[in-house]
């Protein structure tokens, strides 16, 4: 990896942003998919009158030189080996369904891996132990149902279990709206993602022309401080495990998108929970920390015209009493469904971009719908500790991936996509600390509308 690398990525980004005058009439390229065609998002429109039934899923195959867990693997980090796998990451059920003008139902139900046969209770009987039994892996999770009262085009209400928009992956989370075989693991590595609880939201659009935004406010059920890890920082803390999340100390959000530039938006969002540990399963397990509040904020934006698509985003969070936290987990039963794996640092933090040229835009002649990209991401979920904390350096991922993706419809695409991480370091040209995980991945995705009436 040299610096002439970057420097072609970067000249790429440019190139997208300088082209978004000069071809913001353009007519969008099949990789460009709109609302009509396949998107599946959960805001009002006209596209359909009474239901409209679809999704959207992938499949992956994967082919690594290291191990399964780099912090198990001796001083080096993963162990050097070849593995291969398949998966079914997601596949996705949407159904929109209106009342009437006024009122409308979504819902979308999500099978991860497959699917699961698990179940974790808490059995208060026995002195509050947990119980799982497992009879296959994956995961069957409602990711949206709501129901949506449509007032004005600047203010709408909708209340159920719906989308947490914070950071880009979990704007913009469908197959078709990212580049690689996987979602960005800056992101997905320290939040939830997909992300949804359950509360309610109220949202619209506002301006027009060079002045056109929309937002979302939303109260949700916050998240649980027994989840949070060295690897995976807040991630893991997401409610669901039982039949009722604990409301004691809600989640504030808020999300703003800038759209007075056609093919560009920009946008920013900001959660806010004043006290993870109100949330946890037992309620004294926290009890004697004064303050577990979490704040995370997040700026992203996103270009997709007749020749480029580009996107570029950054997120960070911190966390009131992460040290406390850690000294908790850690003493957390031994048949609990956490991690309680090392210490839970106070800050975290990811950024990334990637860039896409659409190669068959530059000739007159019909060509396969052909997006070479490049991509790079940093995350560490262990930025900065509490106190006494001592961070772990194995944590700190530079990664860069290099891909291309073909687009034989405007709703389906196959991508393959080659991805080398450097542990230990923050530099995108320098080797990290430890050994180098390298991995070349072939995808599968579609998303869209299957019927509609």
């Amino acid at each position: 990896m040299n610096r002439t690398i970057l420097y072609i990525f970067l000249l790429c980004c440019s190139s997208a942003m300088a082209q978004v005058d000069a071809y913001s009439g353009a007519t969008k390229p099949a990789t460009d998919t709109t609302k009509k065609s396949s998107e599946i998002k959960k805001s009002h429109n006209d596209d359909f009158e009474s239901f409209r039934f679809g999704g959207y899923g992938e499949m992956l195959a994967k082919f690594m030189d290291y191990g399964i867990n780099r912090f198990y693997g001796g001083n080096d980090g993963n162990a050097k080996t070849i593995r291969r796998s398949v998966s079914i990451p997601r596949f996705v059920l949407a159904f929109d369904y209106k009342f009437n003008d006024k009122w409308e139902l979504g819902s979308e139900i999500e099978f991860e891996a497959g699917g699961t046969g698990q179940a974790v209770e808490l059995e208060n009987s026995e002195n509050g132990e947990y119980e799982t039994e497992i009879e296959k892996g994956g995961e069957v999770a409602l990711e949206q149902f709501h129901i949506t009262r449509h007032i004005v085009p600047a203010f709408n209400v909708r209340a159920g279990h719906i989308i947490v928009p914070v950071g880009l992956t979990n704007y913009s989370h469908e197959p078709i709206n990212f580049l690689g075989t996987s979602r960005p693991e800056s992101e997905t590595t320290i939040i939830p993602c997909t992300w949804h609880e359950t509360g309610i939201c109220v949202f619209g659009d506002f301006g027009k022309n060079a002045a056109s935004f929309d937002y979302e406010a939303m109260i949700v059920a916050g998240l649980n401080a027994n989840g949070f890890d060295r690897n995976s920082w807040v991630a893991s803390g997401k409610q669901g495990l039982f039949e009722e999340d604990n409301f004691n100390s809600p989640a504030y959000v808020a999300r703003i998108n800038y759209k007075g530039i056609n093919t560009l938006r920009i946008g920013g969002s900001i959660y806010f929970c004043n006290s993870t540990g109100s949330n946890s399963d037992k309620e004294q397990t926290y009890s004697a920390i004064d303050n577990t509040s979490l704040l995370i904020w997040s700026a992203d934006a996103q270009i997709k015209n007749k020749f480029v698509v580009a996107r570029a985003n950054i997120l960070m969070g911190n966390l009131e009493g992460s040290e406390a936290i850690t000294g908790k987990n850690a003493k957390l039963s031994n048949k609990s469904p956490y991690s309680r794996t090392g210490a839970v640092a106070q800050k975290a933090v990811a950024y990334g971009a990637e860039c896409g040229i659409h190669v068959n835009s530059f000739f007159n002649k019909n060509v396969p719908a052909l997006t070479p990209f490049a991509r790079y991401e940093y995350y560490n979920p262990q930025e900065k500790g509490e106190g006494s904390q001592t961070m772990d350096a194995r944590c700190q991922v530079s990664k860069w991936t290099f891909g291309l993706n073909w687009n034989p419809l405007p709703n389906l695409v196959v991508k393959a996509d080659y991805t080398t991480r450097q542990i230990g370091t923050n530099n995108p040209f320098e080797k990290g600390t430890y050994n180098s995980e390298n991995e070349f991945a072939i995808g599968l995705a579609y998303v869209g509308w299957f019927c509609k009436n």
